[in-house]
Formats: C-alpha cells, sequence, structure tokens
C-alpha cells in the first residue's frame, strides 16, 4: 500500500484575535488556546473531542490554529498543514518538484518541526514532523 502523507491541520490569519475566538466560539462550538508573544500570538483551535495524545478522537478530524495576518501575500492566505515522517526529505522532494521553502524547520515545544513553503500553484502550505518521529 502506498504511504500518503495526511493533512493534520490548518491554519488561519487573523487581525483581531478576540473577535476571531468569539466568532468560531460562538458559531460552531470551538475552544480555543491563546498562546503568548513567545508562540506568537498563536490561537490553537479545538474543532473536535480530543484523545489522549491531543489529537482528534474521531478519525479524519483536525483541529487548527490561526495566526496574526502579515502584509506578505502568504501571510494572508489559509494554510494546511501535512504530516511527514521526515522533513528534510520532505523538504528536498518539494524544491525538487518547483515549491519553495520559507526558511529553516521551526522546533515547536511538543509538537514537532515545522516549516512552511509555497507550492506550484501559489498556494502557502506547511509540513509537521511530529514530535514522536523526531
Amino acid at each position: 500500500m502506498k504511504k500518503m502523507n495526511p493533512v493534520v491541520h490548518f491554519e488561519m490569519p487573523y487581525v483581531d484575535k478576540n473577535r476571531m475566538a468569539d466568532f468560531y466560539a460562538k458559531s460552531f462550538g470551538w475552544e480555543y488556546n491563546m498562546l503568548g508573544e513567545d508562540m506568537g500570538n498563536y490561537v490553537v483551535v479545538m474543532t473536535s473531542e480530543e484523545g489522549e495524545n491531543k489529537r482528534p478522537k474521531e478519525a479524519g478530524m483536525i483541529n487548527g490554529g490561526f495566526y496574526e495576518k502579515s502584509q506578505d501575500e502568504m501571510g494572508k492566505c489559509p494554510s494546511v498543514v501535512i504530516s511527514v515522517d521526515d522533513i528534510e526529505e520532505a523538504i528536498k522532494k518539494i524544491e525538487q518538484m518547483g515549491g519553495k521553502v520559507f526558511g529553516k524547520p521551526d522546533n515547536i515545544p511538543g509538537v514537532g518541526l515545522y516549516v512552511s513553503f509555497q507550492d506550484t500553484e501559489g498556494n502557502r502550505v506547511s509540513i509537521l514532523q511530529p514530535s514522536e518521529k523526531m
């Protein structure tokens, strides 16, 4: 069976994090955790019940997050995060296929290695090597 890398997270920009959190909590019942400046004022959102591993209990569900909207084009775009076993290998493939990786992978404590890239169609996408695979 062919190995496929799943989408495990989504990300969208915000202008006003309190307004955004209130909107999604009241419109869809999502829960949120607002992180501090040390984590870029990121807001983690839970769209479904979480299991022991902080991942959704139900197969096929994903949680997400919101980041401060920036002025560059890529900072204005929603994005998905794809799980990979080896982030360096994935970066090589992305670049070989014409994608552009934005910098070096960041280590997100307790989460894993993360980096964004632009695909061949101009979309912002990210990859994550989860901590348990490091």
